[in-house]
C-alpha cells in the first residue's frame, strides 16, 4: 500500500523540485551550519533522510568528496527521481538513492559517520521511531544532525497563511500547532532534543537559528508556496478554483505587511539539534 504522505509528495515533486534554487538561496546558512554540526570530513558515509529534490543532498556529496559516500533517501519515489536527474548533471557521483520511510529500518547496511535530515524531521508522524532508526544507522561516535521548524511565534508567516486557510475552510480559527506530523510537532521547547536523549544519543544541543525568507515581494512568496505543495495547499484544496483564489488573495494581502523598501523579508526561526552515537 502507498503511503499516503508519499501521494501528497509526488503530487508536489515536480514544483518543489522548480523551487529549488528559492529553497537553496533561503536555507544555504542553516545548511552549512548542519554541515558544521556533522563534522564532515572527506570520506564520509551519509544518510540522508527526507532529501527530497536532492539540494542539501548535493552539499553533503561534496564535503565528504569522491573517496565519500551518501545515502539520499525519501518517501517519494517521484521527488527522488529529481534528485537523481540533478546529482547527475552535477556530476557527482558518490551519490546512491533509496525510497524509504525515515520511521522504517534501513534495508541497507548501517556504519554511517552521519545521519542527516534537513526540514524533513517534524513530518514524522511517530519521529521518536525515526530518531531511534537514525541511531542504530549510525557507528559508535556518529553525528546525528536535524534541522526543523522552530517557535511558532517566530515563524509568523506560517501561522498567518494556515489562519486565513482554515478560515476559507470554515475550520476553527486555531489548531493544535504541535500536532504530530505538522510543520511545528517539533516545536515545543526541549522536545526534539528529549527525543534524541530517549534514544542514547549523547551531547544532545539544540539552537535556535534565524532564517528569513528573502524574495522581491509577497506574490513571490505566495507563489513559491503554492508550487511547492506546502500544508497550505492540502487545506485548500477542497474548495473550488474560485473559493481557493480568494483565500490565496487574502493571504498575499496579509503577508505584505513584511515588504519594505529592501523587498519582502518573512521571519522565520529553525531549530538545528545534533547529538553523538556514543562511543
Amino acid at each position: 500500500m502507498t503511503n499516503p504522505s508519499a501521494s501528497a509528495w509526488d503530487r508536489a515533486a515536480e514544483g518543489w523540485s522548480r523551487s529549488t534554487p528559492i529553497v537553496h538561496a533561503w536555507l544555504q546558512p542553516s545548511t552549512a551550519a548542519m554541515l558544521a554540526e556533522a563534522r564532515l570530513a572527506p570520506g564520509a558515509r551519509v544518510l540522508d533522510l527526507a532529501a527530497g529534490a536532492g539540494d542539501q543532498t548535493m552539499d553533503i556529496a561534496r564535503a565528504v568528496g569522491p573517496s565519500g559516500e551518501v545515502l539520499a533517501t525519501d518517501l517519494s519515489p517521484r521527488i527522488l527521481g529529481f534528485a537523481r536527474e540533478r546529482l547527475l548533471a552535477a556530476g557527482l557521483a558518490n551519490v546512491r538513492f533509496a525510497v524509504g520511510d525515515a520511521e522504517q529500518p534501513l534495508a541497507t547496511t548501517a556504519g554511517f559517520n552521519a545521519v542527516m535530515c534537513r526540514l524533513g524531521l517534524m513530518f514524522c508522524t511517530n519521529p521518536a521511531a525515526a530518531v531511534a532508526q537514525a541511531f542504530d544507522a549510525l557507528r559508535p561516535g556518529g553525528r546525528f544532525v536535524a534541522l526543523v521548524f522552530g517557535e511558532v511565534a517566530k515563524n509568523p508567516c506560517i501561522t498567518i497563511m494556515m489562519k486565513v486557510a482554515r478560515k476559507h475552510r470554515g475550520l476553527p480559527g486555531s489548531a493544535d500547532p504541535y500536532a504530530a506530523g505538522g510543520l511545528f510537532s517539533l516545536a515545543e521547547p526541549g522536545r526534539l532534543a528529549e527525543l534524541l536523549k530517549a534514544s542514547g544519543f549523547a551531547d544532545v544541543e539544540s539552537t535556535p537559528v534565524a532564517a528569513p525568507f528573502s524574495l522581491p515581494d509577497a506574490a513571490a512568496y505566495v507563489a513559491f508556496v503554492r508550487d511547492s505543495g506546502s500544508p497550505i495547499m492540502e487545506v485548500l484544496a477542497p474548495l473550488d478554483e474560485s473559493a481557493r483564489q480568494l483565500a490565496w488573495q487574502e493571504i498575499e494581502e496579509s503577508l505584505r505587511a513584511f515588504g519594505g523598501d529592501e523587498g519582502w523579508v518573512g521571519p522565520n526561526e529553525l531549530l538545528l539539534a545534533s547529538g553523538t552515537r556514543p562511543a
